[in-house]
């Protein structure tokens, strides 16, 4: 007696929504899992994969003694800071791009990111301590955040007839990161020659040196609960803006929320390693060609494909010229760039 052939496997786009996000995010944590390790694997002196069993387990028992295990340590520590930068980075853009409806925005084109810098390097001109350098950065992100609020706050209310609209939110971000801009090229040629490198690798974007702190994590971890409660908001209001208030959407509060959380995850970004550009625009973009445009998958796939995404940029830069390390934004552009340029060509022939 034939058997019936077996059924073929769906093809992820025709599966139930809960199943493709399962698939998507844990096919996504392991990527993100093998790249920390690889980051700490990596370096000027190498830890074999061998090696690595034994000292995760000294490191569970917080008692690392061999070198590998301090060699992980070490290096875990970066790649934390990093992932977590990365993953604010991405969920901000994808905030970002649901705002203002435009899949190519950047979490920093409203200038909150510019704010922030102008208060990191006012600090570190002036010599401060690192944790005031932290405080001025937030500081200066406020400011630029509510300053946007106050000029945009028509855009932010939304409403029947509002139609959607953002442009006077963007121009004004546009206006303000101007200025910004021209505050840092001054505070730049006017700076201390004991200062000029500090600002200069701060202001490109690096995570060396960075301590490992739990409040960009729990940044993180609320501004991520806020964007899957939202996640069914955030597609009527990217494809059916027009008519998001006839279908229940709250449209004024759902952006006001939208800003202020993608003002946050900037800051803290920021905060924690610099002005790091490219992260916050390509991998949201990516993750969308690669796995739709429901909010609902693409979320958790954007976190964790920015982690990643920065923890690969972060071991090229300490170890393509190793002994001597990049910051990390300029590896960042470096890979960016061309990558935005081809989904920028891939948007134009759809």
């Amino acid at each position: 007696m034939n058997r019936p052939p077996p059924p073929l496997s769906k093809p992820l786009a025709l599966r139930p929504l809960h199943q493709r996000a399962l698939l998507v995010t844990g096919a996504m944590l392991l990527v993100a899992i093998a790249c920390m390790l690889y980051a700490g694997m990596t370096g000027s002196v190498e830890v074999g994969l061998a090696d690595v069993p034994a000292a995760l387990r000294e490191l569970f028992e917080g008692r690392p003694q061999t070198l590998a295990a301090s060699l992980l340590e070490l290096r875990a520590g970066r790649a934390t800071v990093a992932f977590a930068t990365g993953a604010a980075l991405a969920l901000a853009g994808v905030l970002m791009q649901a705002l203002l409806r435009n899949p190519l925005a950047d979490p920093y084109i409203l200038g909150i990111s510019a704010g922030a810098s102008v208060g990191a390097l006012a600090a570190l001109m002036l010599m401060a301590a690192m944790a005031t350098v932290e405080l001025a950065a937030v500081a200066g992100a406020i400011v630029v955040s509510l300053l946007l609020y106050a000029l945009a706050r028509q855009d932010l209310r939304g409403g029947a007839g509002s139609g959607g609209g953002t442009s006077t939110l963007l121009l004004t971000g546009v206006v303000i990161s101007s200025l910004c801009v021209a505050l840092i090229t001054m505070m730049l040629s006017i700076a201390p020659e004991g200062r000029l490198r500090t600002m200069v690798f701060w202001m490109i974007g690096d995570v060396a040196g960075a301590p490992v702190r739990l409040l960009p994590w729990l940044v993180l971890g609320a501004a991520l609960l806020y964007a899957l409660r939202n996640a069914r908001g955030m597609n009527v209001l990217a494809l059916h803006a027009e008519a998001a208030v006839t279908l229940g959407v709250p449209v004024g509060s759902l952006r006001r929320g939208l800003f202020l959380v993608s003002g946050i995850l900037t800051a803290s970004a920021v905060t924690s390693a610099g002005s790091i550009g490219f992260v916050g625009l390509i991998v949201p973009h990516a993750c969308r060609f690669a796995f739709g445009p429901d909010h609902r998958v693409l979320i958790p796939a954007s976190v964790l494909a920015g982690g990643s995404f920065l923890v690969l940029c972060d071991t090229l830069a300490r170890t393509i010229v190793a002994p001597q390390q990049l910051p990390v934004g300029a590896v960042t552009a470096i890979i960016g760039a061309p990558i935005f340029l081809y989904q920028l060509h891939r948007l134009r022939r759809h």
